[in-house]
Order: structure tokens, then sequence, then C-alpha cells
């Protein structure tokens, strides 16, 4: 499974290792999951860790070396994340996740994307990492709670 994590997804498994975010990265090490990025992700993460947490940096650059940085998407997908309902700055994210076909975009921002949480953007199904976690680790399961969420 090929998961694109976002920023806030990042910061948090630097500065939390009992997180949910942190058990992304040990699936990887495991081969259970592919990790991607975009390099705009992996800047405001590095931008957030400076900012708040910068004993964490060596931490998180330990951690970007398990995600496979992806190209930038072109435009028009960026206007596909718009019409999604994201704004300017958040709308490269969903558009890199679906240029770099990805089964998951994880991401912990309620604010931007809840409103996209359990969907579908072309191929992406968009959640928060909780969710995702529990998906990894038991499709059926989170399938059977997917379809009971939309009864």
């Amino acid at each position: 499974m090929r998961l694109f994590l976002d920023a806030n997804v990042l910061f948090s498994a630097a500065h939390n290792p009992q997180g949910n975010a942190r058990a992304f990265f040990a699936l990887a090490t495991q081969g259970a999951v592919t990790l991607l990025g975009s390099r705009f992700a992996r800047d405001e993460a590095i931008r957030n860790i400076n900012l708040k947490f910068p004993d964490c940096n060596k931490t998180l650059a330990e951690l970007l070396k398990a995600i496979e940085l992806v190209s930038e998407p072109p435009p028009s997908l960026i206007g596909i994340a718009r019409a999604a309902g994201l704004p300017e700055k958040d709308a490269p994210i969903l558009a890199a996740a679906i240029a770099s076909r990805v089964d998951m975009l994880v991401t912990g921002d309620k604010r931007h994307f809840g409103h996209l949480f359990g969907q579908h953007i072309e191929t992406v199904l968009v959640l928060p990492p909780a969710d995702a976690l529990v998906f990894v680790l038991n499709p059926i399961a989170a399938t059977i709670s997917e379809q009971e969420r939309h009864e």
C-alpha cells in the first residue's frame, strides 16, 4: 500500500515517537507500506519542527530518509484539489498524492481536509492518521466501518 504523508504527519512522527504517525514508519521498515511525500510537505514539516521542537530536527531528518519524494503536480491536478474545497496552500498536497497514484493521503489537518476524510478524490482515499492506521492494519474492518458511515 502506498501512503502519501502530509507535513503534519511528518511533524508528529518526529516529535511523538509513541503516536500513530510514527507507526507508519515502523510499517514501512517492515515492508508493509511505501511512504511518499512532496518537497512542499517536507519543507513545511522542517519549518515547523525548527520553530516548535528544534531538538527533533535530527529525528525528522532520519524519518525523511524513508520518504520517497514525488514530483510537483501539474496545474490541472491542483485545479481538481481546489475544486474539492482545499485552500491554495493545501491543494498541492492532494494534487501530488493524486499524481503519484498513492492509495491514501494521510493528514491530520482537520480544518482544511476534514470534509474530505473517508472520501476518494480521484483514486486517493483521504484519512486522518488513526483511521489510516486501522485501514492499513485491518483493511476488511476499515472497509466495513467506512460502509457503516455511509448507511
